[in-house]
């Protein structure tokens, strides 16, 4: 074989190696991309834990109003998946005007710094006209409550019993915004309890998608 032959081979040979190579390289990258948009698709729509739900206003710390309903609100102040949450919140608030007493509680350890609830969940919570805003220590209240997900919403009657459970986030389908107004307003809504989608409101011994978000 002549050298021009034998050079043209091996230049065959090199661009041949060379698209194998690239082809591997970007079937390998498009496989982890698509494990890692499943990954994250399965955290977005698997819903966070519920604990034992009080049938009737529990023993809190919190004041029932006898006058309207009250809503309450169990967060992680540092959760970046209840701001849509709280500003659901705000909307609802602005269509009730006065109809409804509400509370947002975030959950605080107790040996957290000064400044580490300050977050703009927050404030954003604190900006809603008709809120109040509760620091819930170690998340005695959240237990209290039956809350294990940030963002988790209760609704109580006037007289203490338990109407609505659930999240409220708009991108759900707005089920819980309108089981809420609906409630409030003496109307029966198709759903008095929808799934919550959140960090962990504390801590836990197994890690995974209930594990509480630190960022």
């Amino acid at each position: 074989m002549s050298p021009a032959k034998e050079n043209a081979g091996d230049s065959l040979h090199q661009t041949t190696k060379r698209i194998l190579t690239t082809s591997l390289l970007a079937i390998g990258w498009i496989a982890a991309v698509a494990f890692g948009v499943r990954i994250l698709l399965q955290y977005e729509n698997t819903p966070g834990r519920i604990g034992a739900l009080p049938r009737i206003w529990p023993d809190s710390r919190i004041v029932q109003a006898k006058d309207r309903p009250t809503l309450v609100m169990l967060a992680h102040p540092r959760c970046p998946c209840t701001a849509a949450s709280v500003g659901e919140l705000a909307q609802i608030m602005a269509r009730l005007q006065g109809k409804v007493a509400a509370y947002v509680l975030l959950v605080k350890p107790k040996d957290a710094g000064r400044d580490w609830d300050d977050t703009s969940l927050r404030h954003s919570a604190e900006a809603i006209p008709g809120v109040t805003v509760v620091f819930d220590i170690d998340g005695v209240e959240a237990r209290r409550f039956g809350a294990e997900t940030s963002g988790h919403t209760l609704l109580f009657a006037s007289n203490g019993n338990l109407l609505f459970s659930g999240g409220i986030t708009g991108s759900r389908g707005h089920a819980g915004e309108s089981a809420i107004i609906s409630l409030v307003n003496n109307q029966m809504p198709a759903r008095t309890r929808t799934l919550v989608f959140g960090c962990a409101l504390a801590n836990r011994a197994v890690n995974g998608l209930n594990a509480l978000c630190l960022r």
